[in-house]
């Protein structure tokens, strides 16, 4: 009998971590990503299975918290197979690099304070390093195509099916033999909105025996997708006529690129004022870079009908490229009418911080959340009201307008989960993951009563049999 068991984002929204294990002793591990917020202690823990023990790593997506652990595994000993699309791979490099140097930046500044007061033994050393990420990327690898089913290994098939959610993403389809009969398991990794301007729409699940799903946005819907924009133009074009400034904290992968799209549309239609736009995120240029190589393979037709039209999906005149620390440091030279687009998305770090200790202060400003905030982080205290937030050991007094527009989420929302879900056939166990319980509670309820089905929400390290 197969079995199931999640060593993260089990009860949680983060580090992502799903262990099948077959009956024909096949370990497949799907996902490997980072705790974020306040269960980030739990990236230096045991995984709770040997690495070496798993045969394939299986991955849905670039974002931190699916694969910010995997150089971990490989240097603990997993050396199998792993499989992602072309642009999963691409994007999952600028990740785990930049992760890399995070870690080590980090823990150099941790290690120089314990150094002044005798207590640098107990700093935590970084998950990995550069190399770790290195040996990574050398291990053998396999990149599918969507809607295209191949043969994992002896009755083993699976199938990556467009998730909508960013670039590469995918929702995985496996396929296996159970005594005579055949099964079918399916991880929706994290399914995207299909307001999404930038990518298609989520694919299809058309069968499935059990569903292991995301519960994100479980108790919630999202606003419209033409709200949002209008929404987003008002907020920018009130706060630049007041000569004040716009900060946007954002990820460095699809909402970094919707909000270019946006903007660049602004642009091209004469809606904005007259101002400077950085993108204050070298991550979040090397993403968008990949995002131009799969242009006329991956974006939505829109996107593609604006390659054709002006050469480029995303770059207009008055956007600005900041890659070096000094043009970044430059930017708080602008005292007014800048929209400054830097990561991280919840504010834990990057140069997005800079920005807030600068201008968080100020009332003409406004700051602009377009993403989920994960419990304990700085992003979602701000979004929670405090009054105060602590930034580079100073205590900075919140001022700036604060504006949250979850339509941009590229999560899908209540409705969008339920509307997926009811067009699986055949479903004999819906498990709920990727999701704070008392969402979960909720996506729980509503299955029942618009699905006639009961879902489970999964504990971490709970063993689930698949009969």
């Amino acid at each position: 009998m197969a079995t199931v068991i999640s060593y993260g984002a089990a009860e949680v929204v983060t580090g992502s971590c799903h262990l099948l294990e077959l009956n024909n002793g096949k370990r497949i591990l799907i996902d490997c990503g980072m705790f974020q917020g306040r269960e980030e202690h739990r990236n230096y823990k045991d995984f709770g299975f040997d690495p070496a023990g798993v045969d394939y790593l299986l991955v849905t997506h670039a974002h931190l918290d699916h694969v910010g652990r995997i150089p971990k595994l490989v240097k603990e000993g997993f050396n199998g197979l792993m499989v992602s699309t072309d642009a999963t791979r691409d994007l999952a490099e600028v990740i785990m690099l930049d992760s890399a140097k995070i870690m080590k930046e980090d823990y150099l500044t941790k290690y120089r304070k314990a150094e002044r007061k005798g207590k640098e033994a107990e700093v935590p050393v970084p998950l990995y390093k550069e190399e770790d990420v290195q040996n990574t990327l050398a291990l053998a690898h396999l990149t599918p195509k969507y809607d295209e089913p191949f043969e994992l290994c002896e009755d083993v098939t699976v199938t990556y099916r467009n998730a909508g959610h960013i670039l590469g993403s995918a929702f995985i389809e496996i396929v296996y033999k159970e005594g005579t009969e055949k099964r079918k398991i399916v991880f929706s990794g994290d399914i995207g909105n299909d307001n999404d301007m930038v990518l298609p729409n989520l694919a299809s699940c058309k069968d499935a025996d059990y569903l292991y799903v995301e519960s994100t946005y479980g108790d919630r819907n999202h606003q419209g997708a033409i709200e949002s924009v209008e929404e987003l133009k008002e907020i920018i074009n009130s706060t630049l006529k007041n000569w004040g400034n716009v900060l946007i904290p954002s990820f460095a992968i699809e909402r970094t690129q919707e909000i270019l799209c946006i903007l660049k549309e602004m642009h091209d239609n004469k809606e904005l004022p007259e101002c400077q736009i950085f993108l204050d995120s070298p991550m979040a240029s090397r993403a968008t870079t990949i995002y131009k190589e799969y242009a006329e393979e991956l974006l939505s037709t829109e996107c593609q009908t604006i390659k054709k039209r002006d050469g480029t999906v995303f770059d207009f005149e008055d956007l600005k490229y900041t890659q070096t620390v000094d043009e970044s440091k430059a930017i708080n030279d602008v005292p007014h009418r800048a929209i400054i687009i830097a990561g991280s998305g919840m504010c834990s770090g990057g140069r997005i911080l800079h920005h807030l200790k600068n201008r968080l202060w100020n009332r003409k400003n406004a700051v602009i959340f377009v993403g989920y905030q994960a419990v304990g982080t700085l992003g979602r205290h701000i979004v929670d009201g405090a009054k105060w937030a602590r930034i580079y050991h100073e205590d900075i007094r919140i001022q700036a307008s604060l504006h949250t527009i979850n339509g941009f989420s590229a999560h899908a929302d209540q409705n969008g989960i339920i509307d997926w879900v009811k067009n699986i056939d055949g479903l004999q166990r819906i498990f709920l993951i990727h999701g704070e319980e008392d969402k979960q509670e909720v996506l729980r309820e509503v299955m029942g009563e618009k699905l006639h089905e009961k879902a489970h929400i999964v504990e971490p390290e709970e063993v689930i049999y698949l009969p």
